[in-house]
C-alpha cells in the first residue's frame, strides 16, 4: 500500500510543517485514525511511504509510532504479516475533559496563544533585576530535573514565572487561570518521551532569548513552543 492509495489523505493527513514535526506528526497520524482514513485493524502504509507523504524523517515517524503504540492507539506486530496495525481502541476524548466541548478548548488554546507570546516579549523587554533572572533559571533548573509525576506542575509553573517577569499583574493572573484550563486538558493526555525532550529544548531557548533581553526571539519561540502542545491536545482530544 502506497501513499496513492489511501483515497483522499491530502484532506486529513497533510504534510507537517518543521518546527514541531514529532508533535504534528502525532496530531496528523490520530486525526486519520479518528475520521476512519485508517480504520481498526487495518495496517498502516510502509514507513517510507507514510514518512515521505508527511515529509518527515523515518526516525521521527518511528518515535511518533512507538509512542502511540504505548498510548494505545497502535500494535507492531513481527513475522510473516507483520506491521503496524490500527487499535480498535482509544477512540474517543478521555472522560474527564468531556465537560469541555471543542469550542471551549479552541477558546483555552488560542487565548493562551495570545498571552504567553505577550509575556514572553514583554519579560524579555523587562528590565529584569538578578533575583528574577535566578527565579526564571531556578523555575527551568527544576523543569529539567523533574521526574515524571511532577513535570506538569513544575511545567506550570516555568510558564507562570514568565508572566511574572512580564511586570503585569492583569496578565500573570490570567496567565495562571489559562494554565489551570491547559493543565486539565494535559493531565488527560499521556506523556511522550519525545515531547518532553523537545519541550524542554524549547523551554532553554525562550529562556536564552529572555535573558537576552531579544524580545522578538522569545515571543517566536514561544508560539513555536504552544503550537506543539496544541497539536498534541487537538490529536490525543478531538
Amino acid at each position: 500500500m502506497t501513499a496513492a492509495d489511501f483515497g483522499d489523505p491530502y484532506s486529513v493527513l497533510r504534510p507537517v510543517r518543521s518546527g514541531n514535526t514529532f508533535e504534528e506528526t502525532i496530531e496528523h497520524l490520530l486525526q486519520a485514525i479518528r475520521v476512519g482514513l485508517f480504520p481498526p485493524g487495518q495496517k498502516l502504509p510502509p514507513e517510507r511511504d507514510l514518512a515521505e507523504h508527511l515529509g518527515v524523517s523515518r526516525a521521527t515517524l518511528r518515535e511518533a509510532l512507538a509512542e502511540l503504540q504505548t498510548a494505545g492507539f497502535l500494535e507492531i506486530r513481527r513475522g510473516r504479516y507483520g506491521g503496524t496495525y490500527i487499535l480498535e481502541a482509544p477512540n474517543a476524548a478521555p472522560q474527564g475533559v468531556q465537560h469541555m466541548d471543542p469550542l471551549q478548548r479552541r477558546d483555552v488554546l488560542v487565548f493562551r496563544a495570545v498571552l504567553e507570546p505577550a509575556a514572553a516579549e514583554l519579560a524579555a523587554q523587562a528590565d529584569l533585576s538578578a533575583s528574577a533572572r535566578e527565579h526564571l533559571q531556578g523555575c527551568l533548573s527544576d523543569l529539567e530535573g523533574a521526574d515524571r509525576a511532577s513535570y506538569r506542575a513544575r511545567d506550570a509553573r516555568f510558564h507562570i514565572a514568565i508572566a511574572e517577569l512580564s511586570g503585569s499583574p492583569s496578565l500573570i493572573t490570567a496567565v495562571t487561570d489559562t494554565r489551570a484550563r491547559v493543565s486539565a486538558l494535559l493531565d488527560e493526555i499521556p506523556l511522550l518521551p519525545a515531547n518532553l525532550e523537545h519541550s524542554n529544548a524549547q523551554h532553554l531557548a525562550i529562556t536564552t532569548a529572555i535573558l537576552h533581553g531579544d524580545g522578538a526571539r522569545a515571543k517566536s519561540l514561544m508560539i513555536d513552543h504552544l503550537e506543539g502542545t496544541a497539536s498534541l491536545l487537538r490529536g490525543f482530544l478531538t
